[in-house]
């Protein structure tokens, strides 16, 4: 049985009552040369608890990196004094970090409506609606499925795509599983109008829906991305408590069952990148496992959407020895990155995980690598820390036709090498 904490906290009545801005905040990116930048980093993170976006914590920082930090008004003058005293060369990516945020949202002035659009985004409420127009629009090619709640109690729906029979192969694919990366759920909603226009008009497509299912999962950690909506943009993980009354939620690309809280995950629950009280102790993470397992047969690949580095990730991340297929999977990597690039030029590093980003345990590509899910890939778009979280609205579009290119190429790949 899962634990149940029950914390009260004045933080915690503050924290449901009133949202986070975030004026006079910093977004730094900084030159790490030596080992004793790094040193300085890791100490002044523990002095000012730094909010790292890349790499996701000061664990992963070292000698020739270049970190993506976001630090607190506060102390922004201590902290770039002695970054300056120390000889570290850095950039200020926003100088404001509320006006970047409120920036995100370009498109508004364009789009004020407040139905969906897929170009912009758009907030959980927003999405679900969405999801039963479209089963109930193209009952011919979409069908929604509920495979479980969240924590706190929302629906998680897989939009099915496709008219191959249930038994044939699929492909899944999900999307925001770190809440403050929208980019992620913008792009599988773009996926799925994709497929069901292109059904109608393109050869291609209409091939693929015919002899292969997607399964998509617009919005994985729904409870964080709908906490970044409503109260802190900057939320990463999901909601539930923990056992510090002042903390919440773990990173749900960290509870998954394979080599659970080892490498590149925390025990601590006040961590980015808490692993959770368990293997999948985290309800998500588990309706998700529970999902793919009772599909296990017919599921033939797992891509993972996230942002941003724009990377094309296969396993292992849990550690450096090669996957089985390594040589197949780079090649289907390079294929995808070459899709992408032929539309805009955008650049995509592709490799095992840990070495190509770094090592991380709990993985979800991992996982379901392990199930015997020989194609399991996970990519991190737009773009390499000019906006980070916050891609601005105006590159949607771009953002996900590329990655649309690139994932049609994956699908092709394993369609055509599916028994």
């Amino acid at each position: 049985m899962r634990l149940l904490w029950i914390c009260i906290c004045a933080s915690i009545i503050s924290s449901v009552t009133s949202s986070l801005t975030f004026h006079g905040h910093k977004v730094i990116q900084v030159q790490l040369e030596t080992e004793e930048h790094v040193k300085l980093i890791k100490r002044m993170d523990k002095e000012f608890q730094f909010d790292f976006w890349h790499p996701d914590s000061s664990s992963r920082i070292a000698p020739k990196m270049t970190v993506d930090l976001h630090i607190h008004a506060n102390h922004t003058d201590n902290i770039l004094q002695r970054l300056k005293l120390n000889n570290i060369q850095f950039e200020i990516l926003f100088h404001d970090l509320q006006t970047g945020i409120e920036a995100q949202l370009d498109n508004r002035r364009f789009h004020k409506s407040k139905k969906h659009s897929y170009m912009k985004y758009n907030d959980w409420e927003t999405i679900a609606k969405w999801m039963s127009t479209m089963a109930s629009k193209h009952s011919d090619l979409v069908s929604q499925l509920k495979i479980g709640e969240t924590y706190e109690g929302r629906p998680m729906y897989v939009l099915r795509v496709g008219q191959s029979s249930p038994a044939g192969p699929a492909i899944f694919m999900d999307c925001g599983i770190h809440a403050r990366e929208w980019i992620s759920p913008a792009f599988c909603q773009w996926f799925v109008r994709e497929l069901v226009s292109g059904y109608s008009k393109d050869e291609e497509t209409k091939k693929l829906l015919t002899n292969l299912n997607f399964y998509i999962l617009p919005v994985l950690n729904v409870d964080g991305y709908v906490h970044t909506w409503t109260k802190d943009r900057m939320w990463r993980k999901s909601r539930s408590p923990t056992s510090d009354c002042n903390c919440f939620g773990a990173d749900l690309n960290r509870n998954f069952n394979i080599s659970w809280c080892d490498i590149g995950a925390s025990d601590e629950p006040c961590s980015e990148i808490y692993c959770g009280e368990s293997a999948q102790s985290e309800i998500e993470a588990l309706n998700v496992a529970n999902f793919i397992l009772s599909n296990l047969k017919s599921i033939k690949a797992y891509i993972s959407i996230h942002a941003y580095a724009q990377m094309i990730l296969y396993p292992y991340s849990y550690t450096y020895d090669l996957a089985p297929n390594t040589k197949e999977l780079d090649e289907i990597s390079k294929g995808a990155a070459s899709k992408l690039y032929s539309l805009y030029k955008t650049e995509y590093v592709y490799g095992p995980s840990a070495s190509t980003i770094y090592p991380t345990s709990g993985s979800s590509d991992d996982w379901a690598y392990s199930q015997g899910i020989q194609y399991s890939f996970t990519l991190e778009l737009r773009d390499t820390g000019d906006y980070g979280f916050l891609l601005p609205e105006k590159q949607i579009k771009s953002t996900c036709k590329e990655t649309t290119a690139a994932i049609i190429y994956i699908a092709n790949y394993v369609l055509s090498h599916s028994t």
